[in-house]
């Protein structure tokens, strides 16, 4: 299904992207091949979604999309490349999607990556209504690469959670981190994992009996792919090591499973940390959401 938003702390305001090139020439030889890994990332995880969706939800395709109807928090569409469709073809596509969710009464995210074609796609999702959110990087990792015992300060622990009363307080903390209500992030959590519970991972720190950072991973069915999602941290425990402790911790269930890739949408505040861990940049995204009126 589609993943709940919000993966790390910190999101970057919307802006221009950098091209793909800028990022492929971060590439050395040291480092994987940035080449490959979009190669990987496009044919694996784009366009691809589990058929183990919550009551309600559904899958239309149309044309190069796939267009996921039904979600409580919104719909999504989904797309490896749109097939070379541009000009007024790909306006009417655009322009069918809102009419499906407008009827629906519901709003959705159409995912804009740097490398999409065509070149004008922004302006096009400007033009039928969409407004653009904060811009990512997708970064990703060998799963060999992360994973390593975590290392956290002293008092405070990590556990794997499942329970609503858990669930309700990683929503608690992410209201605070974010000063939002994020009701709707415990209900999709809940009802992911009711519907596919061996393909999600959530993860708490804790001091005491306060949640401080959380985190959860997506091992995506037939691919080599892991996604990270979550990660925000209380402000007060940040830079102590927390972020970077779940991160490994989901890094080894991944590893558990033989899976090959770490992939996430870095913020700006997570990405220098990733990095370090041996993350590479490989395109950026933003998000285009349209909202009934």
């Amino acid at each position: 299904m589609r993943p709940a938003r919000g993966r790390t702390e910190g999101p970057r305001a919307p802006g221009s992207e950098p091209g793909l090139s800028a990022l492929v020439s971060r590439a050395t030889p040291d480092r994987p091949d940035v080449a490959s890994l979009l190669a990987a990332y496009d044919m694996q995880l784009r366009g691809q979604l589990t058929d183990q969706l919550p009551e309600g939800v559904h899958v239309e395709p149309d044309g190069p999309l796939l267009r996921m109807v039904g979600a409580k928090h919104g719909g999504f569409i989904h797309y490896p490349d749109l097939g070379g469709l541009e000009g007024a073809e790909l306006d009417e596509l655009i322009a069918r999607q809102v009419r499906v969710f407008a009827e629906r009464g519901e709003p959705f995210e159409w995912k804009l990556h740097a490398h999409d074609q065509p070149a004008d796609l922004a302006e096009r999702l400007h033009a039928a209504g969409f407004v653009p959110e904060a811009m990512e990087t997708v970064v990703i990792a060998p799963v060999a690469g992360v994973a390593a015992e975590p290392r956290l300060p002293e008092g405070v622990q990590l556990r794997e959670v499942s329970d609503r009363v858990d669930l309700d307080r990683i929503g608690a903390l992410e209201q605070a981190i974010w000063q939002d209500d994020r009701g709707w992030l415990v209900d999709s959590l809940e009802a992911e994992r009711a519907v596919d519970p061996d393909a999600l991972a959530i993860v708490v720190a804790e001091a005491g009996e306060s949640t401080i950072c959380a985190g959860w991973v997506r091992f995506a069915q037939g691919t080599e792919f892991a996604t990270l999602w979550g990660g925000g941290t209380l402000p007060a425990w940040r830079g102590r090591g927390i972020y970077r402790a779940v991160v490994a911790y989901r890094a080894n269930l991944a590893a558990q499973r033989g899976l090959r890739y770490l992939q996430v949408d870095a913020s700006d505040d997570s990405r220098p940390i990733l990095e370090r861990l041996g993350f590479v940049a490989v395109t950026t995204t933003t998000p285009f959401v349209w909202s009934p009126r």
